[in-house]
């Protein structure tokens, strides 16, 4: 028998160019050259690594980052990802997280952080990023591959696994998740976080884990590897069958509502969604993550929707026959806990472009991009009005709304301050193109129904996660992304004591931003919370023990202004309404980090949005307060929607 296998593979493969680097150093290259389109517009990906250096990645990424930055002479160079250092892993997550979120998705950063405790400190950071569908990389250490020291230090050690490291934890809170064991995986191991990173339905966090020993093991590479390699976002067009569904239930409506979300930002559809609802006369109202949708004073802006509502947004959307949700996932929030939307005959027409929203609340699932679904459902309802009296049951409550805004903006001059006037001196004193930061505590939902917005990237609230701590380091992010805005950072007390230290990086790096640090010396939502749920405001004060061992005495001696000052931040305390219009003037003259201080009463409330959040009472108690919040409780949920409607369910809604 003759053989014809080939004498040698050299003769049939053609061979290309390689390069020796370490398997840090090739990561680094090759996420330097990486590059996004959407309608041809071209756009550098990674803007650059935020990094926290210990054992497992400074000699691996550490040094990558340091060889990106400096030439084999020694002399800096204009590095291909620069790097940041952060003073908190999940902080560092947080301010990618937002700079992705300002971009519209359409850049991102990378993140590192050592072995152990270092790595699962981002594993908040990564639930955010995901919840929030926010691209973000993370490139946490790990122990050593080849095991050879183990057990090594910070070293998980299961008797019934040899495989599993701390960073397994990871898997459930991102979309994507590979460990490169050898080098020859890493390509596959990048390649696949950036399918999941610039796709509109699945991105979120995308976790690379790299064991320390692999980090600094040379490999030869094929230079392909590190050629630029573009990325295209996708925008999915809707099904011609499905819009001419959609525009027939929409053209039946006599009440319809839109429901704007996140999508209609990351696709752009702000002036798609104006051009529709000038042309129908449908009112918008907008979840967090779609606030400034539409500017606040649009003739067809009713504001927000849901448990942090306006009452004019939630007293359309419980008689709605037709409500068209557009790149939202429905919150509980949005939703009233399924309480918002009460006509028993209301329809749904989802446009998303995920399809796990867009079945959400029953109804036409629309699944496209926002822009062109809108601009689609625009020619389809080509002559659809709604009626002259319900555009004028909009005009009117949305007017009675910003009036109620208005009476609680007002400030008496000379007395002190509390938070309702605080958020209104912020947004009547800054920019239209200043962005606003939140993320947790009351102020978030007070932004929500009363926060004018004026510009389509001037609202930032993190509500997804609502993640104490994320403010100062969201907003570090918001800075980075848009230089020439000026960033107003709304953090309570108890957000600020759980991560203020990235100031200090603010203070590094040059980035400006205003913080403005509400002192009420607690949790003044939880605390309105538990006390509407019967639970007495228990333990949501800062104070001091009494003698009989609860802490309900005297408050607590903490001086935040101090605090921040000490971390390289300008400080000005204030108390009135004059003294914080000139600080405001002060921080936005100024070139550096200006925390503005100021006290208010948590005991003063936002106006009420007459709407509901499914919060579970305790059903027994033995607390008179309790089995009041019970009785309140019960009444709510026999209004509850289920995702079905039965035809005999009670339309009465509890006041």
């Amino acid at each position: 028998m003759v053989s014809t296998a080939p004498k040698s593979t050299e003769k049939l493969v053609d061979t290309e160019g390689t390069v020796r680097l370490t398997v840090a150093q090739a990561t680094i290259r090759f996420l330097a050259n990486q590059y996004v389109e959407r309608d041809g517009t071209r756009t550098k990906f990674f803007a650059g690594c935020f990094g926290i250096f210990g054992h497992g990645n400074v000699a691996g990424l550490g040094q990558a980052l340091l060889q990106d930055e400096i030439d084999a002479a020694g002399a800096s160079k204009e590095p291909g990802l620069k790097y940041v250092l952060g003073r908190n892993e999940q902080a560092m997550v947080h301010s990618a997280a937002a700079y992705a979120r300002q971009k519209d998705r359409l850049q991102a950063w990378a993140v590192t952080a050592s072995v152990g405790p270092g790595s699962t400190n981002m594993l908040t950071g990564a639930a955010l990023a995901t919840i929030n569908r926010l691209p973000v990389l993370l490139l946490p250490a790990d122990t050593f591959a080849t095991r050879v020291s183990s057990p090594v230090l910070q070293e998980l050690e299961l008797p019934s696994s040899g495989d599993v490291t701390v960073n397994d934890a990871f898997k459930p809170l991102s979309r994507y998740f590979d460990r490169v064991w050898r080098p020859e995986q890493l390509p596959a191991a990048l390649l696949g976080a950036m399918r999941v990173l610039t796709d509109p339905v699945e991105t979120g966090a995308a976790t690379v884990s790299i064991p320390q020993d692999v980090q600094a093991e040379a490999h030869d590479w094929p230079e392909s590897l590190f050629a630029e390699r573009i990325w295209h976002v996708a925008r999915p067009l809707p099904e011609r069958s499905v819009i001419a569904r959609a525009a027939e239930i929409i053209a039946s409506a006599r009440k319809p509502l839109i429901v704007a979300g996140g999508g209609v930002h990351y696709s752009g559809a702000e002036e798609a969604l104006a051009a529709l609802c000038e042309q129908t006369g449908i009112p918008v109202a907008e979840s967090q993550a779609g606030k400034g949708s539409l500017r606040f004073d649009h003739p067809q802006s009713v504001g927000a929707i849901g448990s942090t509502g306006t009452t004019a947004a939630n007293a359309l959307a419980s008689e709605a026959d037709v409500v068209i949700g557009i790149g939202t996932r429905y919150s509980d929030f949005t939703s009233a806990s399924r309480t918002a939307f009460n006509n028993p005959e209301v329809r749904f027409v989802n446009i998303n472009v995920a399809s796990l929203d867009a079945v959400k609340q029953g109804g036409v699932s629309v699944i496209a991009d926002a822009r062109e679904a809108i601009e689609a459902l625009s020619t389809a309802l080509d002559g659809y009005r709604v009626g002259d009296e319900y555009r004028s049951k909009v005009t009117e409550l949305a007017a009675e709304w910003e009036d109620t805004v208005s009476a609680v903006y007002a400030a008496e001059d000379g007395t002190p301050l509390n938070q309702n006037q605080v958020i209104g001196l912020v947004n009547t004193l800054s920019e239209p193109r200043d962005v606003v930061v939140c993320a947790a505590g009351s102020m978030p939902g007070d932004l929500h129904k009363m926060w004018r917005t004026r510009d389509r990237k001037g609202y930032h609230v993190e509500y997804g996660y609502s993640c104490m701590g994320y403010e100062i380091a969201g907003g570090i992010g918001v800075k980075m992304a848009d230089p020439d805005r000026d960033v107003f950072i709304m953090v309570g007390d108890g957000s600020y004591l759980m991560m203020a230290t990235e100031l200090v990086t603010a203070v590094q790096e040059g980035i400006k931003v205003i913080p403005v640090l509400v002192q009420n010396h607690g949790f003044a939502s939880i605390g309105g919370l538990s006390e509407s749920l019967g639970s007495q405001r228990f333990g949501t004060s800062y104070r001091y023990r009494s003698p009989d061992g609860r802490l309900d005495g005297d408050t607590l001696p903490v001086d935040l202004a101090a605090n921040a000052a000490s971390l390289g931040a300008d400080v000005i305390a204030v108390t009135t309404a004059a003294e914080f219009t000139d600080a405001v003037k002060v921080a936005k003259a100024a070139e550096r980090t200006t925390v503005i201080h100021v006290e208010t009463d948590p005991l003063i409330y936002a106006p009420d949005s007459q709407s509901w959040w499914d919060v579970p009472v305790s059903e027994v108690s033995t607390l008179e307060s309790t089995q009041t919040a019970y009785d309140r409780y019960a009444d709510w949920k026999k209004v509850q929607r289920p995702l079905i409607n039965p035809s005999d369910r009670s339309k009465e809604i509890p006041q």
